[in-house]
């Protein structure tokens, strides 16, 4: 019998031949990735009586959590971080403003296929866009790493999730992952490995592929992978920093369930407060007054994010009483940004555009709501006072409903507005 990827892949870092699900290895990660909460992370280490961090190359971490610091505490946190990161000697270390780390792996060459990323970050799935086996781990356990570069995992059982035809503008990847989480339930996928193949995944671009493997946690999977081609070598070109080994599943390998989504029926979804999975078309939940739109987090801060969010704003203005928050993933990110003009086209219909980082996704600074207040959001959590107040409501969608919605004011439907796609 045939492996899946997870099976592979933590066989191959374990040094064994064939692992089976459930089964306990101990691994040594490729890269592992922690950003502001390496303050935190340190102090463990300190506890754990080493003095030195036994692979400092393996380590990558990335201040934006709280970018700039907006509270002292923040700031003797970043500055704490400075120090250990000088006294370590570890060299990966990208100050704030560089961007979201998961998006600044990715541009800087560490997110390669066949490789093992830990991350003291749920979101680490992100980088099973290409072909990692990614997850995020607890802080503990990255202080161990830290000390010992090992760490024992438990393979998991694989799920299959093929998605045929092809998604129809200005319907995303987002509109897409928010309708099998929705389906799936945020605790379908427990500790399972979910493959994500098809004629849809093989078309999207590779930031596309990123939002499924972001969201690959809010339906509880351990990682969200999907097997890297001619996109993904394309976009390492230039960037990785080592030569790397894909890792592909066997044909014949066993999945405990193989899900089928069609992707050419699907409308814009919508994710209602105060859960992942409370997931509807956008026409159930057009009309809803909005009070501040985002756009922007490690879900979907990226070019093309901001380019489709662009086309509909172009020339018009933000709803008067709405409040428009555009992040940029990264700084890549913004200066691409600017050169194809869409900071001008965001700053020209109203919209506040603040510099790269996690800042309200995360309700710690820029963008926390009031009592009361409502947001639609292109982040990836909408629970009761992720953003700030517990009386707020979150919802969250695809970069063109929130670009749409930020135009009416109400949540409104991106086929309504976009160019050529009337319903």
């Amino acid at each position: 019998m045939g492996m899946t990827f997870a099976q592979k892949i933590l066989a191959q870092k374990a040094g064994l031949d064939h692992v089976a699900p459930s089964q306990i290895v101990t691994v040594t990660p490729d890269f592992c990735m922690s950003h502001d909460n390496t303050a935190a992370i340190s102090k463990i280490f300190a506890k754990i009586g080493v003095d030195r961090v036994k692979d400092p190359e393996r380590f990558v971490i990335v201040l934006d959590h709280t970018v700039p610091a907006s509270t002292e505490k923040y700031a003797l946190g970043h500055k704490e971080i400075r120090q250990f990161v000088a006294q370590q000697g570890i060299e990966h270390f990208y100050d704030g403003g560089v961007g979201i780390c998961h998006q600044v792996l990715p541009e800087k060459g560490f997110a390669l296929p066949g490789t093992l990323i830990l991350g003291s970050d749920s979101h680490t799935t992100t980088y099973g866009a290409f072909g990692a086996f990614s997850a995020g781990i607890g802080r503990s356990e990255m202080a161990v790493l830290y000390a010992t570069s090992k760490i024992w995992l438990k393979v998991p059982e694989s799920f299959k999730i093929v998605v045929h035809g092809r998604l129809r503008e200005p319907v995303t990847s987002k509109d897409l992952i928010l309708r099998i989480i929705g389906d799936i339930g945020a605790d379908g996928a427990l500790y399972r490995s979910v493959e994500f193949t098809g004629e849809a995944i093989a078309e999207m671009s590779q930031a596309s592929r990123m939002v499924l493997s972001n969201m690959a946690i809010e339906m509880g999977a351990k990682n969200g992978y999907i097997a890297p081609d001619d996109k993904t070598f394309r976009f390492l070109e230039g960037r990785a920093v080592r030569k790397y080994y894909p890792v592909y599943p066997d044909p014949d390998a066993e999945y405990e369930k193989v899900l089928e989504f069609d992707a050419s029926s699907l409308g814009p979804q919508v994710a209602k407060p105060h859960t992942v999975d409370n997931v509807s078309p956008v026409e159930e939940v057009a009309g809803t007054k909005i009070d501040q739109a985002l756009l922007g987090t490690c879900t979907n801060g990226r070019l093309e994010d901001l380019r489709l969010a662009a086309r509909i704003l172009k020339g018009k203005k933000i709803a008067k009483g709405v409040r428009m928050l555009v992040l940029p993933a990264s700084q890549e990110v913004l200066l691409d940004a600017l050169a194809e003009g869409l900071i001008e086209t965001f700053v020209r219909a109203g919209a506040l555009v603040l510099n790269p980082g996690c800042g309200p996704c995360l309700g710690a600074h820029q963008g926390v709501l009031a009592p009361g207040e409502v947001c639609l959001s292109t982040a990836n959590r909408n629970f009761k006072g992720r953003m700030g107040s517990r009386e707020a409501e979150i919802y969250l969608a695809s970069p063109a409903t929130v670009a749409a919605s930020a135009l009416t004011g109400v949540i409104t439907d991106p086929r309504e507005v976009f160019e050529g796609g009337a319903k």
